[in-house]
Parts: structure tokens; C-alpha cells; sequence
């Protein structure tokens, strides 16, 4: 394969990843115009967004519009409705039954969004273990009578390999990787090398992020845009519908808090400050779980498409 076909393999497979409010979506529909120029291919975006599946959640998502959906086409958005629940595993299925057409067409995919697993799930092929409530309720009440250090022991004899991996003290993880062990049968570190583990991968990623004031100011102002545009409507809208919004859906950042405006609990002005704090928050989580990654290509505020895509071929070639 000569060095300009290499390139054109590499670009083939990219993720555009990083906080909210940084341009991801934007700049995926204009790197897919700029590939599918450059290199006679045509390119499809995924959205990897926990929150864009729902329909109905428009403007508090900030979903790409339909007139951006038509210039490139996208996958992932809208395809449940607010009152069911969607796990990653579910999104790793859709995802790949997606993108396996694409590239055996030698078609190009561009995946976009801040939800770290949904974005791992497919960049590593990560191997997800499923559910087991029953299980899991039961282990958490285990926690009530035995206490966590008893629960890490439990851990410890069933699975050293994955009790070596969690910090004693971290009962999220405790209490997951019991369940797993529990409902499938299996240890939960034959589930592949975990989340710490960075293998190589066909991907190329891509991280958009801000200075910190500079992304505090971009969610504020993205925020007042989304009430511009009807944001109160849009949650008052889904409060009608006979069945209520799954408890997922309603997480989704803004629309809790202006269910509560809604609902006469808080004012508009305490709404929104309580939304961009929690937005700011949950930008920083991203920020730094998408940091651990040293496979991810940082552009920090320059976004201009033409540069990034300089800057690609040059790490290609």
C-alpha cells in the first residue's frame, strides 16, 4: 500500500471525542465533507451520545438539526422514545451492525459524542457484560448487613485478577463486578483487560476541549440559546404524554431541573444556575475520562476543520 492510500486507510475510521459544549458535532459534519471530497469516499457519522437517542429531546441534547443531517448522514439519533431506558450494550450492537456495511463498502465512519463507554465499546470492541437487578439488589443489601469490607473479601476469593483491579473502598465497582460474577457465571475479568487498558485500534481519536473559562462561557451561552429556541416547550411536551419519561431520560442535563421549574419546585433563575453548574461539572468528569486516553489527538480551541485535517496527515503519513 503506498503512503497515499495508508492516509486514506487511517482516515477511514475516526472519533471525535472530549466535554460538551466544545464543537464535536459541527466539526464532524465538516471533516466528513472534507474527506469525502478529498478522497472520493463517502462518510457517515454515529452519534455516540446517551441522550440523542431519545425522540422528542431536540434542543436540551443539542441534537445536529435536520437540515445537518441531510449534508452527512447520521446514525443513532432518534431511535427510542423517552420512556424506555438504553444501555451501552444495546448502542454497541446498533452501532456495529452499522458501521460493518460501511467499511466492507470502504465507506468511512466518523463517530461523535462525549459518552465515553458508548465511544469505548466500539473503539476497542469492548466485550460488555450484562445486568442482573435481582442479583445486584441483593448484593447491595448485602452491603447493609456485612459491610463493604466484607463484600471486597467476597471479591477477592471469587476474582483476584479483578479484586486487584478495584480500589477496596470503591463499592460501585465492588458491587458490578459481583454482580457479573453472580448473574453470568463468569469472572468478571475474563471480560477483556478493562478500561485501563489502551490497545491499539483502527480509530483515529480525536479530542475537542476548551480553556476552563472558556468552555464555562460556551455552555452558559449554549444554554440561553436552548431557551431561546424552546427549551421549557420541549420538557413541558414530554410531561404530557401518558407514559412519563424513563428515569434515564429524565437525567438528561436540563431537563431534570426544568421539570422542577416546571412543576413549580424552583424558579427559571435558579433552574438555569443549576444547570450550568451541573453541566460544568459533568464537562469535567468528560475532560478527564477521555484524558486517561494517551491514543487521543487533542486540538485545544482551534477547531478550524482545514488545520485538524492538516495536522491528521501529517501524524499518517
Amino acid at each position: 500500500m503506498d503512503n497515499g492510500l495508508e492516509i486514506i486507510h487511517s482516515m477511514r475510521k475516526l472519533a471525535i471525542v472530549g466535554p460538551t459544549a466544545t464543537g464535536k458535532s459541527r466539526l464532524a459534519i465538516e471533516l466528513a465533507e472534507i474527506l469525502q471530497h478529498k478522497y472520493e469516499t463517502n462518510y457517515e457519522i454515529i452519534s455516540a451520545d446517551s441522550m440523542c437517542v431519545y425522540e422528542s429531546m431536540d434542543i436540551g441534547t443539542a441534537k445536529p438539526s435536520v437540515e445537518d443531517r441531510k449534508l452527512v448522514p447520521h446514525h443513532l439519533i432518534d431511535i427510542i422514545k423517552p420512556q424506555e431506558e438504553f444501555s451501552v450494550s444495546e448502542f454497541q450492537s446498533k452501532a456495529s451492525q452499522i458501521i460493518e456495511p460501511i467499511d466492507f463498502g470502504n465507506g468511512g465512519v466518523i463517530m461523535v459524542g462525549g459518552t465515553g463507554l458508548y465511544i469505548r465499546s466500539i473503539v476497542d470492541g469492548l466485550e460488555i457484560p450484562g445486568k442482573w437487578p435481582t442479583v445486584r439488589a441483593r448484593i447491595e443489601q448485602e452491603i447493609l448487613s456485612k459491610g463493604q469490607e466484607s463484600l471486597y473479601q467476597d471479591l477477592l476469593e471469587r476474582d483476584p485478577v479483578a479484586a486487584s483491579r478495584i480500589i477496596p473502598s470503591n463499592t460501585r465497582r465492588i458491587v458490578r463486578a459481583l454482580e457479573v460474577i453472580m448473574g453470568s457465571g463468569r469472572m468478571f475479568s475474563s471480560f477483556g483487560p478493562g478500561l485501563e487498558s489502551y490497545l491499539d485500534t483502527q480509530y483515529v481519536q480525536i479530542g475537542l476541549d476548551l480553556e476552563n473559562e472558556e468552555l464555562d462561557k460556551a455552555i452558559e451561552l449554549r444554554l440561553e440559546l436552548q431557551l431561546e429556541m424552546g427549551f421549557v416547550q420541549e420538557v413541558e411536551d414530554l410531561l404530557k404524554a401518558e407514559v412519563p419519561m424513563s428515569k434515564t431520560a429524565r437525567q438528561a442535563l436540563g431537563y431534570k431541573e426544568l421539570i422542577r421549574f416546571i412543576q413549580g419546585e424552583i424558579s427559571i433563575e435558579t433552574a438555569k444556575d443549576i444547570i450550568v453548574a451541573r453541566t460544568r461539572r459533568f464537562a469535567r468528569r468528560q475532560r478527564r475520562w477521555f484524558r486517561r486516553d494517551p491514543r487521543i489527538i487533542w486540538f485545544r480551541g482551534d477547531r478550524d476543520p482545514t488545520k485538524i485535517m492538516s495536522q491528521l496527515e501529517k501524524l499518517a503519513s
